[in-house]
């Protein structure tokens, strides 16, 4: 694969079941489907230096985040990770500029205003910088909160079911916009969606989880077209 990719390979028994192998390459959109419970969300998780399972390796950008074996666990701040959480989790007393700017400490301050407003140009939120999320809509949230896992100058973009919460209309809107954001950035991008439709639309590769365990990964065309087995058209609600 390619070495500035994502590469994540997680396995236990429990308390959380997980035999998940997946890749990612450089700006690939990767989607991660099944059935609630499946271990999606513990996957991006892991990933994210949130959760650490008691066998892995994670490695992203040619680095090595962990490896159980070697002893090596990388702490959330030490992860080239961007990520959005279904909720948004932006806070609330921050303005939209502020939330952007508050992901980038790693920058001199005096770059940070001018580097937070040209993110939320990319993410087509111009002149709402100065309103806070109450003030926002879902759409806009979600774009605000896409700018801020941007800020952090990822090697990784995961989105955790990050259309969930807004209509059908806004949805097509930021399906449309994070088609455009991918040819901005060229980054992995690990998507989890329980709207198989979106990762059809949305994805180069498909990852079918089930109980924890990755049972078919490839085109979302061909694995809807020829599921390897029960379990996975089961997984994916097929008739």
């Amino acid at each position: 694969m390619n070495g500035q990719g994502l590469h994540a390979r997680l396995s236990q028994a429990g308390p959380i079941p997980l035999a998940v192998e997946l890749d990612c390459g450089e700006a690939e959109l990767l989607a991660l489907v099944g059935p609630s419970g499946s271990g999606k969300t513990t996957v991006l998780r892991a990933i994210a230096g949130l959760y650490r399972p008691r066998s892995g390796l994670v490695s992203c950008g040619g680095e090595d985040w962990l490896d159980t074996r070697a002893g090596l666990d990388l702490p959330p701040h030490r992860r080239r990770v961007g990520m959005v959480f279904q909720s948004y989790a932006l806070f609330p007393h921050m303005t939209a500029l502020g939330n952007v700017a508050a992901a980038l400490h790693h920058r001199p301050a005096p770059e940070r205003q001018a580097r937070a407003e040209a993110l939320l140009a990319l993410v087509h939120l111009e002149g709402l910088g100065g309103r806070r999320p109450a003030e926002l809509s879902g759409g806009q949230q979600q774009r605000v909160a896409v700018a801020r896992a941007l800020a952090r100058e990822p090697a990784v973009l995961l989105l955790d079911e990050p259309f969930s919460a807004v209509d059908r209309r806004t949805r097509r809107k930021l399906h449309e916009e994070l088609a455009e954001l991918r040819q901005a950035v060229q980054l992995p991008i690990v998507l989890v969606t329980h709207d198989i439709g979106e990762a059809v639309a949305l994805a180069d590769r498909m990852c079918v989880l089930d109980r924890g365990e990755t049972v078919q990964t490839g085109r979302p065309a061909d694995v809807l077209a020829a599921p390897a087995s029960e379990r996975v058209a089961a997984a994916l609600d097929l008739p």
